[in-house]
């Protein structure tokens, strides 16, 4: 998937645990799981607002887009 997710990047950084981001988050921390290994389909802007909020970063530091390999597949 080109949708690449970066929140365990963002969790060294602040040196925060899972569980204490999806506390602060208002999230299990399975479903903060799916996020963060890139099996999520969506996610709601007002947890992308909680997680910016709790790690104190912007969207593109937590999502980015590198297209797919063409001998991908």
């Amino acid at each position: 998937m080109p949708i690449v997710v970066d929140i365990d990047v963002m969790l060294a950084r602040r040196k925060m645990a899972v569980g204490t981001l999806a506390e602060l988050v208002g999230i299990t921390p399975a479903n903060l799981a799916v996020l963060k290994n890139g099996r999520a389909k969506a996610v709601r802007f007002s947890t992308l607002d909680a997680l910016c909020a709790a790690l104190e970063c912007q969207p593109g530091e937590l999502l980015r887009w590198e297209p797919d390999s063409p001998d991908a597949g």
